[in-house]
C-alpha cells in the first residue's frame, strides 16, 4: 500500500515571539519542519504534503529543495480543516499519515510500527502515557478497545485520572479519512474542526482504533515556545552524542558538544568540550579534537590532532596532520599527510603538501604548496589585486623566510630560499636564494619624538 504523509505546519506560533513561522525554528541547526520531512523520507513516503499558512514565503525560500506538495491553509480553522486541505489530493487506497511540523524528534521506527497497524477502515493512533497528563486529550477505552478521545476540559474526574493521552499522530486509509472529514463539524467552544472527532466516528462505524506508543515520550513533544525548543535541543544533542560514544569515541563532556548535521567519527578519537560539528563531517580514528573547535562540512583522516579553538570549513585533512591552536581553514583548504598548520594561520583554496609546515601567523590563499616546504611566520600570499584572484605556486623543499609577501601570480622554485622580509613579485629559480631588502642604515644621535 502506498504511503502519503500530511505534515501540518500552518501555525503561527505566537508564543515563540518571532516573525518566523514556528516550524522554521531550529533543532540541531535544521528547522523543525526539516526533521519531520526527513522522517517522512526515511519511511519511504510516496508523496508528502505540507500544509502551511503563516510565513509561507520563509518556508518556500528555505525548503525550496523539498520534494513536497505545498498546500495553503488560508484560514486556520482547526486540525481537521488543515488535513482536509491536502487529503483530497491523496489516492483513496493509500495510507495517509498525519504528522506535525512542530514535533521534530519523532522516530522513523515509531512511525513504521504505527503505519503497520493500518488495515481496511481501521485507524492507527499514536498515544503516550504521561505522569502528568493535564491539558491533553485522554484515550477512553472499553476494556482494551479505544472508544473516544476526551479533551481535558471536557473530561470527568475519573477520566482525568487516565494517563494515556493523544499525540495527534495517526494513520488510516485516505478514502476513509476523507469520508470522516466530511462529517466533522465545529460545534465546540473554539469553533474549530478537530481531527480527534474521527476517532468516535470510526467506533460508531464499527471500525477499530489500534494504538502504538513511542519508546520515549519526548518523541511526541511539540514546541510552543523557546523554552520547549531548548529542552528538545538538549535531548536531541544528548542522543546524538551518545551515538558517537557507542561507536568508540571519547567525549570529555557530552553536555558540551553540539552536532548540527551528520557526523561520523572513528574509534579511539577524542572530542573535548564546546566543540561544534555542522553539516556533513567525517572524522577518522585516533583523532583528537580540542576544546572550542568548530568543524563544518569537512573530512579529517586518521591520527590527526586539531588543537583548541580552530575553525575548519569545507576542508580536507589527510593522515597525521596537526592543526592549531587558533587556526582557520577556509573552503578549499587541503592539507596533505604529516603537514602542520599552527596558531593564527589562515588557509583558503590551498593545497599544503606532505610534510610542509606553516606554523605561525600566515595567510595562504589560492596556493599550491609542495612537500617539505617551510612557511615562515608572517608570510602572506598576496592573491587578490582588487579585482581578480591569482595563484601562488611554491615547489617542493622551498623555504620561505619570515614576513615575506609573495605577490601572485608567482612561482617559487624547488628548494629555493626566500630571505626574511622579502617582497617577491617575480618567479624564483630552483635552488636559489632570493631576497629584497633596502640597505640597513643607522642614524646616530636620532631623537625620538616627545609628547607635546
Amino acid at each position: 500500500m502506498n504511503l502519503s504523509v500530511i505534515i501540518l505546519a500552518a501555525g503561527q506560533g505566537t508564543r515563540m515571539k518571532s516573525s518566523l513561522p514556528k516550524v522554521m525554528h531550529r533543532i540541531a541547526g535544521a528547522p523543525m519542519l526539516e526533521h519531520v520531512y526527513r522522517r517522512s523520507l526515511e519511511l519511504g513516503a510516496d508523496d508528502i504534503h505540507v500544509v502551511y499558512g503563516h510565513g509561507g514565503e520563509h518556508l518556500h525560500e528555505y525548503c525550496s529543495d523539498f520534494k513536497v506538495d505545498w498546500v495553503l491553509q488560508q484560514a486556520q480553522l482547526g486540525t481537521a480543516h488543515a488535513v482536509q486541505q491536502a487529503s483530497p489530493k491523496i489516492n483513496s487506497d493509500s495510507t495517509a499519515l498525519v504528522l506535525y511540523g512542530d514535533v521534530p524528534l519523532i522516530k522513523a521506527e515509531t512511525l513504521k510500527a504505527l503505519v503497520s497497524k493500518v488495515s481496511a477502515n481501521n485507524i492507527a493512533l499514536l498515544t503516550v502515557n504521561l505522569d502528568e497528563p493535564a491539558g491533553y486529550g485522554r484515550i477512553v477505552r472499553d476494556g482494551d478497545k479505544v472508544t473516544s478521545i476526551v479533551e481535558h476540559k471536557d473530561a470527568s474526574e475519573d477520566q482525568k485520572l487516565i494517563n494515556e493521552v493523544n499525540t495527534g499522530i495517526l494513520a488510516l486509509r485516505a478514502g476513509y479519512l476523507n469520508e470522516c472529514l466530511s462529517k466533522v463539524d465545529n460545534n465546540n467552544s473554539q469553533g474549530e474542526y478537530y481531527l480527534t472527532d474521527i476517532i468516535a466516528m470510526a467506533v460508531t462505524d464499527g471500525n477499530e482504533v489500534f494504538t502504538a506508543q513511542p519508546e520515549n515520550s519526548y518523541e511526541v513533544e511539540g514546541v510552543n515556545d523557546r523554552k520547549q525548543l531548548s529542552k528538545l535541543e538538549r535531548i536531541h544533542q544528548q542522543e546524538m552524542v551518545e551515538q558517537i560514544m557507542l561507536q568508540g569515541v571519547s567525549v570529555a563532556d557530552p553536555g558540551r558538544v553540539d552536532i548540527r548535521g551528520g557526523v561520523k567519527i572513528g574509534s579511539d578519537s577524542f572530542v573535548d568540550i564546546n566543540v561544534v560539528f555542522e553539516g556533513d563531517v567525517e572524522i577518522g580514528s585516533n583523532v583528537t579534537i580540542g576544546a572550542g573547535c568548530i568543524i563544518t562540512n569537512s573530512k579529517i583522516a586518521d591520527d590527526c590532532t586539531i588543537k583548541p579553538y580552530s575553525v575548519i570549513e569545507d576542508a580536507v585533512i589527510e593522515e597525521a596532520v596537526e592543526v592549531g591552536p587558533f587556526a582557520r581553514l577556509r573552503p578549499g583548504a587541503h592539507l596533505l599527510k604529516d603537514s602542520r598548520v599552527g596558531n593564527f594561520v589562515e588557509i583558503k583554496n590551498t593545497e599544503l603538501g606532505e610534510g610542509s609546515k606553516a606554523s605561525h601567523l600566515s595567510y595562504l590563499g589560492d596556493s599550491e604548496i609542495g612537500r617539505d616546504v617551510n612557511i615562515g611566520a608572517g608570510t602572506i600570499t598576496c592573491n587578490y589585486d582588487g579585482a581578480n584572484k591569482h595563484k601562488t605556486v611554491i615547489k617542493d623543499g622551498a623555504f620561505i623566510g619570515s614576513d615575506s609577501q609573495l605577490i601572485a601570480p608567482v612561482t617559487i622554485g624547488k628548494n629555493a630560499t626566500i630571505g626574511a622580509g622579502s617582497t617577491i613579485n617575480k618567479d624564483v629559480d630552483d635552488d636559489s636564494l632570493t631576497l629584497s631588502r633596502s640597505v640597513q642604515k643607522s642614524v646616530k644621535g636620532w631623537q625620538r619624538p616627545t609628547k607635546k
